[in-house]
């Protein structure tokens, strides 16, 4: 088995400049301040990709191919042994107050899944495909363009919108182990704005409007006592810079990871999309500080026996990547999945994927130490 201990740095608190004791004490009172956990998670993944690439995959314990609900299952676990050292999960319809997602995962089941995959020692990280809180359609609702203007304050969805980001945060800050330390997460809403297919995407709403619907967001989230969240900021693949990269990107101070979505469908195509993105981040990565990942790929079926180790790990091996996820193996649609099961075509590719020294699985990380 591949060995991988992350050193835990130090944190050292910030020193405030001579001033008076008032003064002292508005400055510590105003300054937001994320749990211990929470910070040596962000250090750890920063340091991450000096060691390789963490395989993620959505949804990968709570259903996959041919079963649902099965505890401790995965169809990533089924066919290399190991779990995936980032899984992540939806919280859509979360904002509803229903009992389970968009995707008939009770959350529940999903709370209890991130628990579990902390005390892995791996990542979960969280989407939300949250619904049209104007017209009351889905996340890819998209016939009105004002929907993000009306939920930014002083808009007629604001007070609306604010109980959704309540429910949001109860469900942040529920995700504590039973010894009541609360679970990192990394927290990616407002995805793939770089398109138009979400209601909060390019052609619905302006950069500034978007940059404000991440900040309120974040500051709401805050407010509300969520001290155990990362967030990544993450694009489709449409910007050609890092100029149209930045265009919405809402600050340094509220984003700690960036990266962007990416699916095959030509293969060459695919390749030179993936470096140019790659670039891309790696450019501001450096930068500006912050982690680098593929949030979302995949190739729908996984048709190429040798996908894993011959297009995915040549793509992204040459990049400081914290880790690359794929998306869900759906149980009501049979061909749509993206990572393997036992039989499928790529299995025993996978098995070379899993066993490269570049990448890294549960087992092989340590986040929190």
């Amino acid at each position: 088995m591949k060995t991988l201990r992350l050193l835990t740095m130090t944190l050292a608190a910030g020193t405030l400049v001579a001033c008076g004791s008032a003064q002292k004490k508005a400055a510590e009172e105003s300054t937001f301040a994320r749990t211990a956990e929470t910070e040596t998670l962000l250090t750890n993944l920063k340091k991450v990709s000096a060691q390789g690439i963490m395989f993620g995959h959505h949804d990968d314990t709570v259903y996959g191919i041919g079963w649902e609900g099965d505890e401790g299952r995965s169809d990533v676990q089924s066919v290399c042994g190991d779990y995936p050292a980032v899984i992540s999960f939806d919280l859509g319809e979360l904002e509803l107050g229903t009992e389970q997602s968009l995707d008939k995962v009770p959350f529940e089941k999903i709370r209890k899944e991130i628990i579990n995959q902390y005390q892995r020692g791996g990542m979960a990280s969280l989407s939300w495909h949250v619904r049209n809180p104007k017209t009351g359609g889905d996340a890819w609702d998209v016939s009105d363009s004002t929907v993000v203007r009306s939920i930014l304050p002083g808009g007629e969805n604001h007070v609306k919108f604010s109980g959704w980001i309540t429910r949001m945060a109860d469900f942040l800050n529920s995700l504590q182990t039973a010894e009541g330390t609360k679970v990192p997460v990394l927290f990616r809403p407002w995805h793939e704005h770089t398109g138009s297919w979400f209601w909060w995407g390019a052609a619905l709403c302006s950069p500034d409007e978007y940059k404000s619907l991440w900040r309120m967001t974040v500051d709401s989230l805050q407010a509300k006592g969520v001290n155990n969240a990362l967030y990544a900021y993450s694009t489709g693949t449409e910007p050609q810079d890092t100029t149209q990269y930045l265009e919405r990107y809402p600050g340094d101070d509220l984003i700690d990871v960036i990266g962007f979505d990416a699916y095959q469908f030509d293969r060459d195509a695919f390749l030179a999309s993936m470096d140019k993105s790659l670039a891309i981040i790696d450019s501001i990565g450096q930068a500006h500080g912050k982690v680098i990942a593929v949030t979302e790929v995949g190739y729908e079926g996984v048709p190429d026996a040798q996908w894993w180790t011959g297009t995915l790990l040549p793509a992204i091996e040459k990049y400081p990547v914290a880790y690359a996820l794929v998306w869900r193996n759906a149980r009501e649609r049979v061909t749509h999945f993206y990572a393997p099961y036992p039989g499928q075509a790529s299995e025993k590719d996978f098995v070379e994927f899993y066993n490269s020294p570049k990448t890294l699985f549960a087992r092989d990380v340590v986040l929190y130490q």
